[in-house]
Order: C-alpha cells, then sequence, then structure tokens
C-alpha cells in the first residue's frame, strides 16, 4: 500500500480545496485500513465454510478432463489401466474428449517395484474406479496418507460415501499396483506412503452408515482383509527391515533422482548448501565430471545415477560435484516418509532410510492391532494370535530402540551408526496415538511439550533450519496425531489446548488471505511460511488440514470418540 505522503511533491496546504482533499483521502485510508482490519479477523464459522465448499472444489473423477492433468511432467497426459483390465466405457468415452491416451500397464503388478517405471514410454495417471479426494493445488492425484486424514474429516463431516470411496480407491492399489501408493501416477509405483490404511477401513467399518446391512459390511471386510495383509507386507520385506533391530524403515525400491523431478535444480541446490556447508555433508557429494565420458558415465550408473537414462541425473552437476547413489536412495526414502523435505534425517533428509524410524513404526503397531482385530470380526483366531504376536514384538524393539528414558522422549535410530538420533522431532508422539506407551512413557513425553509448542500449535523440532518439515513449522498430520495420543491417555486440557491453538492458526490464515494452507508457522500462528532449503510453495487447498481442523473441533467440544484405553505393558528394556 502507498503512503498518501510518499509522493515527491508534497501538498499545496494553502489551497483550501486540496486541505479538504487531502482530510478526504486520509479519512478514505483509514476506512480501508479498518476494513482491512476487520476482514483478518478470524471467524470459525467462515473457516468451517470454506471447509465445506472444499471437499467439493477438491474432488476428483477420472471421468473429468480436470482429474487427468498432472503439472508436474509436461508430457501428454496418459491414464494406465491395469494390465489384463478391460477399459470402461465411460474411460474411453473421456479418453477421447480430453485428449488423454487410455493404456495397459504393461504386465500385472505383485508387489512395488515390479514395473521399471523409467522404461515406460511416458509417465501418467493410474486409473482408479472411484471419486476421490486431492490435496490441492499441483497435488490432483490421490496421495497415500493425506487421504487418511482426508477421510477423518469426510466422515467427521457425515460424507461416507466419499470417504468409502477412499478407502476403496487405497484397496484397489493394493490389488493393482502393488500397495498403497504416494499418489496414483506411474512414477509413484517403487514406493508406498506412512500406512493408515487399517485405521481408514476402521474409520469407514465404525460408522453405521457406510453399509446397508451387516452382511454387506462382512462381505466387505471379508474383500478387504487380505488385502490389508498385503499391504503390510510391503513394510517386512527385506528392503524396508532397519537392519536387524526387527523394525522397519522407509526405503523406494528406485534408484537415482525422482521421476517426477521436472529437472535438475532441487538437487543441484543440494549440492550447493552442502559445498557451502562442508561440514554438515555426510558423505553425499562425489567428484565427477560435468560430461562424463562412456567409462566414467558406466561407474557413475553404480556410485550415483545413470547420466545416459535420466536428464535430471545428467544435470545434477555443479562445480565438479555429483551427488551419491546412497544419498538418492535416501531422498527417495524421504518421499515415502512424507516428511519432505526435513533436516532430521541428515541435510534435505539424505540419510532416511539409515533409520528406524519411529513413526513409521508406530504406524506399523496400530496397524498390525487392527490387523488382530479384524481377524477377530473374520472368527480368523489364528491370524489374530499372529498380529497380536507381531505387535508385541515390535513395541518389545521400539522400547529396546527407540525409547530413550535419559530424554524422555522416543527417538530415531541410526541402524548406520548404530546410535539414536540426537535431536527431537515431534514424532515422539506417535506411540502415544499407536498406544504402544505405558503410562510412564506417555507422561515423560508430555512433559517434553515445551519442546515443540509454540502459539500456534506444535512445530516440528526446535532447529529451524529452513525447511519445511523443520521449525518454525507445524502441520496438521502431525499436530492431530500428537492431539489424539494425548487424549487417548488422559492429558485432556493438553490435547484441548493444542487443538485450539492449532484451529486458530487455520482460522488465522484464512482471514489473512481466504485460503486454507498444507503447512503453517507455529511461532507466529500463521499460514507466514518462508522456506528457505527445498521446497518453497505454502500450496492451497488444503484436505489434510480441512479433516484435521474438524477432527480438533471434536476434542474441544468433547465429542471425540475415544480409542480404546492404551494396554499397560511390561517396562522397557535398556538398550546395551
Amino acid at each position: 500500500m502507498t503512503s498518501p505522503h510518499s509522493s515527491s511533491h508534497r501538498p499545496d496546504t494553502s489551497s483550501p480545496q486540496r486541505s479538504i482533499g487531502r482530510r478526504l483521502a486520509v479519512l478514505a485510508l483509514s476506512c480501508a485500513v479498518a476494513a482491512t482490519s476487520m476482514a483478518a479477523t478470524p471467524d470459525p464459522a467462515k473457516t468451517r465454510a470454506y471447509i465445506d465448499h472444499a471437499w467439493t472444489t477438491l474432488t476428483r473423477s477420472q471421468e473429468d478432463c480436470a482429474a487427468l492433468v498432472d503439472t508436474k511432467v509436461t508430457s501428454h497426459p496418459v491414464l494406465y489401466m491395469p494390465a489384463g483390465m478391460p477399459v470402461p466405457a465411460q474411460v474411453a468415452e473421456v479418453g477421447k474428449r480430453c485428449g488423454v491416451d487410455v493404456r495397459p500397464l504393461p504386465h500385472k503388478v505383485q508387489q512395488l517395484g515390479d514395473i521399471d517405471t523409467n522404461a515406460l514410454p511416458q509417465q501418467g495417471l493410474l486409473y482408479l474406479p472411484h471419486p476421490y479426494v486431492v490435496p490441492g493445488g499441483f497435488f490432483n492425484e490421490m496421495y497415500g496418507w493425506d487421504s487418511y486424514f482426508i477421510l477423518l474429516g469426510l466422515v467427521a463431516d457425515h460424507r461416507i460415501e466419499m470417504a468409502k470411496n477412499m478407502v476403496d480407491n487405497a484397496l484397489f492399489e493394493v490389488e493393482y499396483y502393488g500397495g498403497v501408493l504416494n499418489a496414483n501416477r506411474t512414477y509413484y509405483l517403487s514406493r508406498s506412503q506412512p500406512p493408515f490404511l487399517t485405521q481408514m477401513m476402521v474409520a469407514v467399518l465404525d460408522d453405521p452408515k457406510a453399509f446397508p446391512s451387516a452382511d454387506a459390511r462382512l462381505q466387505w471386510l471379508t474383500h478387504a482383509y487380505p488385502l490389508a495383509v498385503r499391504n503390510y507386507e510391503i513394510w517386512t520385506r527385506p528392503e524396508h527391515r532397519a537392519g536387524d533391530t526387527g523394525l522397519a524403515r522407509y526405503y523406494d525400491l528406485g534408484s537415482g533422482p525422482v521421476l517426477e523431478a521436472k529437472d535438475s535444480e532441487y538437487y543441484k541446490g543440494v549440492i550447493r548448501w552442502l559445498r557451502a556447508h562442508p561440514s554438515q555433508d555426510p558423505g553425499y557429494l562425489l567428484k565427477a565430471s560435468e560430461h562424463p565420458d562412456a567409462a566414467e558415465a558406466a561407474k557413475l550408473k553404480d556410485s550415483s545415477c545413470d547420466v545416459r537414462a535420466s536428464k535430471v541425473c545428467e544435470g545434477a552437476w555443479v562445480d565438479g560435484y555429483r551427488l551419491t547413489a546412497d544419498y538418492y536412495h535416501g531422498d527417495r526414502a524421504m518421499r515415502e516418509s512424507g516428511f519432505d523435505t526435513n533436516a532430521h534425517f541428515g541435510p534435505f533428509g539424505g540419510s532416511t532410510h539409515h533409520y528406524a524410524d519411529v513413526s513409521l513404526n508406530s504406524l506399523l503397531y496400530r496397524y498390525e492391532l487392527d490387523l488382530h482385530d479384524l481377524a477377530m470380526q473374520l472368527g480368523k483366531a489364528g491370524d489374530a494370535e499372529r498380529w497380536a504376536r507381531a505387535a508385541e514384538a515390535r513395541r518389545q524393539a521400539m522400547d529396546r530402540y527407540l525409547w530413550r528414558p535419559d530424554a524422555g522422549m522416543y527417538r530415531d535410530y541410526d541402524v548406520v551408526a548404530g546410535k539414536p538420533s540426537p535431536y527431537p522431532y515431534v514424532t515422539t508422539f506417535y506411540p502415544l496415538w499407536a498406544g504402544t506407551a505405558t503410562a510412564q512413557q506417555a507422561a515423560a513425553v508430555r512433559s517434553k511439550l515445551p519442546v515443540f509448542e509454540r502459539k500456534g500449535g506444535l512445530s516440528m523440532d526446535d532447529r529451524p533450519a529452513g525447511v519445511q518439515w523443520g521449525a518454525p513449522f507445524g502441520w496438521a498430520p502431525t499436530n492431530w496425531l500428537a492431539v489424539a495420543g494425548l487424549d487417548a491417555y488422559g492429558f485432556h486440557d493438553d490435547a484441548r489446548r493444542i487443538a485450539g491453538k492449532f484451529m486458530a492458526t487455520v482460522d488465522q490464515g484464512l482471514a489473512d488471505d481466504g485460503t486454507i494452507r498444507e503447512k503453517y508457522n507455529m511461532v507466529l500462528g500463521n499460514a507466514d511460511v518462508k522456506v528457505s532449503a527445498g521446497y518453497s510453495e505454502n500450496v492451497v487447498g488444503f484436505g489434510w488440514t480441512n479433516g484435521v481442523y474438524l477432527m480438533m473441533q471434536q476434542v474441544i467440544g468433547g465429542t471425540l470418540k475415544k480409542p480404546a484405553a492404551p494396554a499397560e505393558t511390561a517396562a522397557p528394556e535398556k538398550l546395551p
């Protein structure tokens, strides 16, 4: 806004007309400022109205041309069908109407990584049979862990048909694409995302309006249960084992730069940062030529990435350096974790695959308990016992490797270095949500709230590093899992306080610019997010923020459905 006194020419106050005009101009400006101030007043009713409207604007159907657009790649749009599946008539019609090629995948998929997506002639959208809700902005597809928090909001808002569509699509991904994907694009066929599938199933199964009868509910569960088991098996594959800890890690089954990268700029930014901070380089840099000859290119295929097959790899060079193959594995694993980009698992998350992660293993513990309960509903007592044993084994391994009694927190464990992370992360609250913590552990974790709690809610950590999954920023999913966990262990005042803070932050962001965003500034309590390393955009939408806001309302109002009380467990073993 331009000041009325910013002109280089002073007003002529000797003229009465000009003096009056100036006073009128100042008065008009004062009114405008007052109106702006009033407009910036948070109003929960307006937030609620925005969310109601957003469910419609964020809904996609593959019968709509808008759903087939992918701004992350520039090639001609392609919709891939599972191999051997007939193309539905309406899909063929959409292909013609929208100018989209409809093709089958080259062969059936049994598990993630079965298709070499580098070998596909073009990247494209993967067919899903039902409408779904997308996060927003350039996230124009159905995402793995976003969908759980979106679904919570849909159920809370009594939109149970769409919630069930989301679960059925996730089950379809498991059946035909090998698992719940990062999202339904071909370039995600090598990785999953944080495993919430059984919790999505439970949310639908627990809603009395989801099925017309008990028989329909049983029939659906009978189909869904083995697919949930198949999705679980992703995390017990050798690639996802965190050393010999008995725990899991994030790991993408591809190699080299991710295929969704438009160009080399992100990776060049990583190299520049590491060159500027050599003491913080874990060994991600590799001396190499900008234009390697055939012999060097062959070596780089193993030590870095394939410069002959990937333009992004070829261009990822700065000042005589490239990135190592191990960094690229970590970069891909970071994206499977959902925490992209962070500084917690090494610079730019490049060591994510080295860690037995608190968040992942908490989710898998809850997954195992869910599979136990679902097996019991199906009369599969043997299966139920198997899942109970798996959950107990994971709990013991988490206590041994992830629980740090000296810090009163759960910490991720670096299986390569053989030591826990020295840094706190907000995922220390996940075991409370999962129900794996003892009452004493939960009380200790709760006492660490000041490490994370700020004006706007819970920050990711207490180490500002300029990345979006770090301080001072906070996100809907991590705030929700912490609030739900605290509430489950009886820390109701803490849960309500943090829920109120996060809702107020969302309200303030909406008042400021009329939008709901994917992440927020917890220190300021608004959407003023300035990321200096990695991704910088604060995307508008936003699916999981909408869903979590509605769940936070239930916490504040005391209407949140209470989970079963966490089982008391034996005191944890000490790490040798």
